[in-house]
């Protein structure tokens, strides 16, 4: 590949700061690096998602295979451990790794998700999901007990007049302490971004998780994705009944307690509008509609899982 050229709306992300823009300088002569090295051939148009290009390839003994380079971030450093860990067992199959260069070499899937199927369904595979990929966490993962306490001192210096209800901030801010001091926090490897868009259709199994961002952490963590994604279709019906719905069945297929997968709702839903306000607050022009928009998102959920 002699010519790469990077997505336009993945080199938008320049816009980013200098380390965006400084990465995707060098992202095509890596991509090019990567596929002499380990002996690939490219095979079809690139992906990219918020951080990560991906370039479909085929390998020496001309498997179809996926060669995904990542920016830099804390996220990713150990997706490959998580994906070794499962040895393709409900995820896709690792084949390399250069955890320096953040690149990986990932068995191809198609590019239908769960977006393609029913609610019900969907719910019900991710659930099945959580079972396979629930397993004792490894050493190399950052434990979850350690970012809830740094959240949790965030959420608890938002002033009162922050954009959404102070009530539900306070309960994040009682839950993540709890959280912190409860053993059951950390131990099992969790993907923490489970949801219809990061499990696609396969040769080798129906359906494969990918894209973790693993922690060592609990299993009732995993729910809250499942929740805000897929938003547009639970509006039209009946919101609360819809978002009930889905953790009933992710809960009970997944074999997980309906009070603790609640609490941790609660919490993430108040973490990412805590994460909208900070964003906010370092760029210029502060909130914008979609801002706004995600915390009518995060109250919502609070409110259905609450109510």
């Amino acid at each position: 590949m002699t010519g790469l050229v990077v997505p336009p709306a993945f080199a938008a992300r320049a816009a980013l700061g200098p380390a965006w823009a400084d990465w995707l300088d060098a992202l095509p002569r890596l991509v090019r690096d990567l596929l002499g090295e380990w002996d690939l051939k490219p095979d079809g148009d690139l992906r990219h998602g918020e951080t990560a290009l991906a370039v479909p390839v085929r390998t020496s003994t001309d498997r179809a295979a996926i060669l995904k380079v990542t920016w830099p971030h804390w996220e990713a450093e150990t997706e490959h451990v998580a994906l070794q860990r499962w040895h393709g067992g409900g995820a896709v199959e690792l084949l390399r790794a250069d955890p320096r260069r953040l690149a990986l070499l990932l068995e191809r899937a198609h590019h239908a998700d769960l977006t393609t199927v029913p609610d019900d369904a969907a719910s019900e595979i991710v659930g099945r999901l959580y079972r396979r990929l629930h397993v004792p966490a490894t050493p190399q993962l950052r434990t979850l007990t350690s970012q809830v306490a740094e959240w949790t001192d965030r959420l608890a210096a938002l002033p009162r007049d922050a954009p959404v209800p102070h009530r539900f901030v306070q309960q994040a801010v009682s839950l993540g302490r709890a959280f912190t001091a409860d053993p059951a926090t950390d131990g099992t490897l969790v993907h923490t971004d489970l949801h219809h868009l990061n499990v696609l259709a396969a040769e080798r199994e129906p359906w494969l998780a990918i894209d973790p961002k693993p922690l060592s952490g609990d299993p009732h963590y995993e729910v809250a994705p499942m929740l805000w994604n897929r938003w547009d279709e639970a509006v039209a019906s009946d919101l609360r009944g819809r978002l009930r719905r889905r953790m009933d069945v992710l809960t009970e297929t997944g074999e997980l307690d309906h009070e603790r997968t609640r609490d941790w709702v609660v919490f993430r839903m108040m973490c990412n509008a805590l994460w909208a306000i900070e964003d906010a607050a370092a760029r210029p022009g502060g909130l914008t509609a979609e801002d706004h928009r995600w915390f009518d998102v995060s109250v919502a959920v609070v409110k259905a899982v609450l109510d």
